[in-house]
């Protein structure tokens, strides 16, 4: 007991000695080499499922090999073979998990989204987009999906008359909850409805209504827009160091105040319900170097995310 100590001793000491970064940095390096190892593992359980490798070296089955060598789960087994088969006709995702490039419950959530013809995006998004991202992109194509199915089937003709017949009418409800689903004030509905009730057409006062917001907030929007490449073009024309300021990040209380105004607390990806978090720069900073309203799009974290897996620095800070 007491050799087991003074063996011990000096590697405590070392570790003592480290600084909270160093000692942080030390753990972080472990456990992504742990992760990586861990994937890699997982990676080759089909093909020792497929040579039965576990019984050779004594082990009761497939599972009790992985939970003792590497604690994999049986859950984790049973995911990876069933994956594994699942990607037989698409070899990009295959050798994804076959080679440990990617987790199995990252895979496990694209696989229902996941053909031959798109293989290769979903493993290139599945690598570098965390699994909350990863789950909104899933119910983002498969929205896609069905909206297409829905308007193929209410063009008529297409398909047999009865399908279409009934794409017509689905579309037409789910409109029609849509507009029931309108949260009116009382007031406000006994007032459309007596006008509705003097022959005034509600519709074409609503639509009025509509447009007249939406020049409202394009001339708010262009004025707005005008004054930021102002701005750029002053910083451009400064030929004094001392006089070019640098561009800030920071975009003011208006702007925010204009988006709130047109896009609401809402993402605005149209499928998305979850709150706006962060505003994106559809024309990346770094290059137009301004706050450009039309080309900012409040969104959710995971649309964000999503939005941004064409920048690789953004990809390798998503990866740590």
């Amino acid at each position: 007991m007491t050799n087991l100590f003074v063996t011990a001793a000096p590697a405590n000491a070392a570790h003592q000695t480290l600084t909270d970064a160093q000692l942080y940095g030390l753990c972080k390096q472990y456990g992504q080499q742990a992760l990586e190892a861990r994937r890699k593992f997982i990676g080759l359980l089909p093909e020792v499922y497929r040579r039965r490798l576990y019984a050779k070296k004594g082990f009761s089955s497939i599972n009790e090999f992985a939970a003792k060598l590497c604690g994999v789960s049986e859950e984790q087994v049973r995911l990876a073979l069933r994956l594994e088969q699942k990607f037989e006709d698409k070899p990009v995702l295959k050798m994804a998990l076959t080679s440990g490039a990617i987790s199995v419950n990252k895979l496990a959530r694209v696989a229902s989204i996941a053909t031959s013809e798109n293989q290769e995006y979903i493993a290139e998004m599945a690598k570098v987009l965390p699994k909350s991202a990863l789950e909104t992109l899933v119910r983002d194509v498969k929205e896609d999906t069905r909206t297409s199915l829905r308007c193929m089937r209410a063009v008529p003709g297409h398909g047999n008359p009865q399908q279409s017949s009934m794409g017509v009418k689905s579309v037409e409800w789910e409109a029609e909850k849509s507009v029931n689903a309108l949260r009116l004030d009382e007031d406000v509905r006994e007032e459309l409805s007596e006008l509705q009730g003097k022959g005034i057409d509600i519709s074409s006062l609503i639509r009025e209504m509509l447009d007249r917001r939406r020049e409202e907030l394009a001339q708010e929007k262009q004025k707005l827009a005008e004054k930021e490449n102002r701005r750029a073009e002053m910083r451009e024309m400064a030929t004094s160091r001392e006089w070019r300021s640098k561009p800030s990040r920071y975009i003011s209380a208006k702007i925010r105040r204009q988006l709130r105004k047109e896009h609401g607390n809402k993402c605005t990806i149209a499928t998305c319900q979850k709150p706006a978090t962060i505003i994106h720069h559809t024309q990346r900073f770094a290059l137009s170097q301004n706050h450009d309203p039309n080309f900012l799009a409040p969104l959710c974290r995971e649309h964000h995310a999503i939005a941004h897996t064409i920048d690789q620095k953004y990809r390798q800070e998503w990866q740590l």
